[in-house]
């Protein structure tokens, strides 16, 4: 992971159509770059000085650019030596085989955009040409063609996340089965083994974020195990995600009203999921409230 920037930057994505463009632009998004896409090269300085007066709220701008500029992506190289004067900027060139492209534009059904009346082979053949003197002069050279869209994207996080980059953002949400499960949930746990605050007098109208229903249970048998052991076994499962690039991912902790026992548990393990390097925990109660 690189060190935290200070300064801002701009990054140039250009190279191969079917190269995997669209697959650098979204990881960038994820990483927090400010990403434009299919940006004709005339605006590329006015971004810059966009950046510029934005100061902090844009410190990582992203443009991809390419061969659908038409003759404006003549002028590529100048444009590009021009703004190295004004930001810090590097230019990411993706390339691939000519065998891996083909295969790539036959899987999408969508013809190469300088094909003409020709074929795949044919476009990809005259924007070699184009971008040759382009590709040699880029300050980062990709190879796309072993590279699934799950490999690219984790490519560009290892080599563009930042010290202040998230490797993953997980909600902790409580919710009531009685409501349904949630439909962004990625892993269910359910709470409704240990006893109901609902049927306790003094606990019934208060709610999991309250210290008197909280207390009474953590305190029950299980209840610190289950925690425990659950953020436990959360070790290998984020490390699985951040390895194949799945950067969200939501926990659903469930009890029958999603008022007592899965809003305390889901704060309680959040605040031990909080520890763990690289991520960053949010926590949402659906249905706190509802009843």
């Amino acid at each position: 992971m690189q060190p935290e920037l200070d300064h801002q930057e701009m990054l140039i994505v250009t190279g191969m159509s079917g190269a995997g463009r669209s697959t650098v632009a979204n990881a960038l998004e994820d990483l927090g770059w400010y990403v434009v896409d299919n940006l004709p090269l005339q605006m590329l300085v006015p971004l810059a000085e966009l950046a510029k007066k934005a100061g902090d709220s844009l410190p990582r701008i992203a443009a991809v650019v390419d061969v659908r500029g038409g003759r404006l992506f003549a002028d590529a190289l100048d444009a590009f030596e021009s703004l190295r004067d004004s930001i810090v900027m590097r230019v990411l060139f993706l390339d691939a085989t000519d065998a891996a492209l083909v295969r790539r534009f036959e899987q999408v059904r969508r013809p190469h955009p300088l094909q003409g009346d020709g074929t795949p082979l044919d476009g990809i053949a005259a924007e070699r040409e184009r971008m040759g003197e382009l590709r040699s002069t880029s300050d980062i050279v990709i190879d796309t063609s072993e590279l699934n869209i799950h490999q690219l994207a984790t490519t560009i996080a290892e080599r563009f996340s930042t010290a202040d980059t998230a490797g993953l953002m997980i909600t902790v949400e409580s919710f009531g089965y009685k409501y349904g499960l949630p439909a962004d949930a990625d892993l269910v746990a359910d709470c409704r083994f240990l006893p109901n605050p609902f049927w306790i007098p003094e606990l019934k109208t208060l709610n999991g974020q309250d210290a008197d229903v909280r207390d009474y249970v953590l305190a029950q048998e299980g209840a610190a195990d289950f925690v425990a052991n659950y953020s436990k076994a959360m070790e290998p499962v984020f490390a699985g995600f951040q390895r194949e690039n799945k950067r969200h991912a939501t926990i659903a902790i469930g009890c029958t009203g999603g008022k007592h026992r899965s809003v305390a548990i889901a704060e309680e393990l959040a605040g031990l999921l909080r520890s763990f390097p690289g991520v960053v925990v949010n926590v949402k109660h659906r249905d706190l409230g509802r009843e």
